[in-house]
């Protein structure tokens, strides 16, 4: 009997597999694991995982199809292996966009963070030294939640303040962090961070003390949990830091840099966030001409 554990535990230690990757993917997988690991893997239902997936809507549309993607390799190499005579999600479609929560096809929204947010943002999560330490990465970086919650304590470089990841296509890149989140790190890391793992993020069972990587799940509660604590944060994501990373630095440096810092196979990618930023312009630009309009009009009068 090989149980989803084992099957996991095969598929992750597997010949070839970069340990960066591993990591990528052990993140993805925990959560399903820590409810359905100890169930033999020849029982495991199509509709089990069905419903596992549906719980994991409040994820972006591509995190939700990456870590589908990763369920259905997992379960194609059970196959491969013998464990199961054929994958119960073979052929499964893919999540659809969720237009009530902001979700879209084309390139036309792009959700980022104003100044105001960021201020309230940092106010609320500064009580909670990890998930400040992870917003203000998220933020400064650029990077992917995922990726973040990959790390190794020892792929940070502190005096060079920067960190390598694989994104999507398992493509290496690096991030570099601002000396703000030296700071923040720093505390965290020296009187927060949980000994006995190798992640950076961390965290401890409170009845076996056992220390694990930090799950996404985990965070996404804390995150929700203090933003709700404020109406001007109302529906915003984590993925948004990542989009107000991108939409503060058009302009001051070129698309090809940014595309690199961001990890985006197409330019076109990246190129979205230039049309947000001229949309901003324009915004601004309406609003100082009303101004502009009114003080001449009173002067007139």
């Amino acid at each position: 009997m090989v149980t989803l554990a084992r099957l996991a535990t095969e598929f992750l230690e597997r010949p070839g597999l970069a340990k960066s990757t591993q990591r990528s993917y052990e993140v993805v997988l925990m959560p399903l694991l820590a409810l359905y690991g100890r169930l033999p893997v020849e029982i495991i239902s199509r509709q089990v995982i069905c419903d596992y997936l549906q719980s994991l809507e409040h994820l972006s549309i591509n995190t939700h199809h990456r870590h589908q993607a990763i369920i259905q390799s997992l379960f194609n190499f059970g196959v491969a292996l013998g464990a199961i005579k054929s994958n119960p999600i073979a052929g499964l479609t893919r999540r659809k966009l969720l237009k009530e929560k902001g979700e879209h096809g084309t390139d036309e929204v792009i959700r980022y963070l104003n100044h105001l947010q960021l201020i309230e943002l940092y106010k609320v999560v500064e009580p909670d030294v990890r998930l400040h330490a992870i917003v203000r990465l998220l933020h400064r970086t650029g990077a992917r939640i995922g990726e973040v919650l990959a790390l190794d304590l020892e792929q940070i470089d502190t005096i060079a303040r920067k960190f390598q990841v694989v994104g999507k296509g398992n493509k290496q890149r690096w991030c570099f962090y601002s000396e703000d989140v030296t700071k923040v790190l720093d505390e965290y890391i020296k009187y927060y961070r949980d000994t006995g793992c190798g992640a950076l993020f961390t965290a401890q069972n409170p009845f076996t003390l056992e220390v694990t990587r930090l799950s996404y799940r985990r965070v996404h509660a804390n995150w929700c949990e203090l933003t709700a604590q404020s109406s001007v944060l109302r529906g915003v994501r984590l993925h948004d830091l990542r989009h107000t990373f991108a939409t503060e630095r058009v302009g001051l440096m070129s698309i090809e840099e940014l595309r690199a810092l961001m990890g985006h196979e197409k330019i076109q990618t990246t190129l979205r966030y230039q049309k947000v930023t001229s949309q901003r312009a324009q915004e601004v630009a309406q609003k100082a001409l009303k101004v502009l309009t009114s003080i001449e009009s009173e002067i007139s009068n």
